[in-house]
């Protein structure tokens, strides 16, 4: 007879740890705020941007407070509010890099790359991952991959060159940057759990 294998553990995330509605309504109000707001900073965050000579993927903001929401708020919002996000600017919002909007740009894939993102940096978070600067690391990566994973060949289909190619546009020159942003959420996510974990 086989053993059943023991539930994973579902743990809070940081929004979890605000306030809680004491109606339907509140909640329901609580949650659209959460993904509104997760949807805005990642908005705002996707203004400071840098191009990169050569590439027509700038360095922004963006992808790092894509990570951060994911975390912050657990997969089911976090991804909704990347969704958002998304949809927005695909509406016309000029919400992504640079004021940009629409869908016809060769680093939408990167976008794409967010809503994916978001909900696995928030299904790790919902397991604790994001206690402790090492796991906090390796949940900065496993994002950043997601987004590379769908990005990149989006790039190299709008460029029309090969992967190696879309490659050296929209994956090395960013790397340095990645491991930058990942240091700063080994000790800022952390930092934020110990300071507010204890009312989870």
């Amino acid at each position: 007879m086989a053993l059943a294998a023991a539930p994973l553990t579902s743990r809070p995330v940081l929004a979890d740890l605000l306030p809680a509605a004491d109606t339907r309504l509140g909640a329901a109000l609580r949650e659209l705020a959460l993904v509104g707001g997760g949807a805005a900073l990642t908005g705002l965050a996707a203004q400071f941007s840098v191009p990169v000579p050569g590439s027509p993927v700038p360095v922004t903001g963006q992808t790092f407070a894509a990570l951060l929401v994911g975390t912050a708020l657990g997969a089911r919002r976090g991804a909704a509010a990347l969704a958002v996000y998304l949809l927005a600017g695909v509406a016309g919002l000029p919400w992504f890099a640079g004021g940009s909007s629409g869908w016809a740009m060769p680093s939408f894939g990167y976008v794409l790359g967010f809503v994916l993102a978001a909900a696995l940096t928030g299904l790790l978070a919902r397991r604790g991952a994001d206690r402790g600067p090492l796991r906090t690391a390796g949940v900065m990566v496993l994002g950043n991959l997601t987004i590379y994973a769908v990005g990149v060949p989006y790039l190299a289909a709008a460029l029309h060159v090969p992967l190696a190619k879309a490659a050296d546009l929209g994956l090395y020159p960013y790397l340095v940057g990645d491991a930058l942003k990942t240091a700063v959420a080994m000790g800022a996510l952390p930092l934020a759990w110990k300071l507010l974990g204890k009312r989870a």
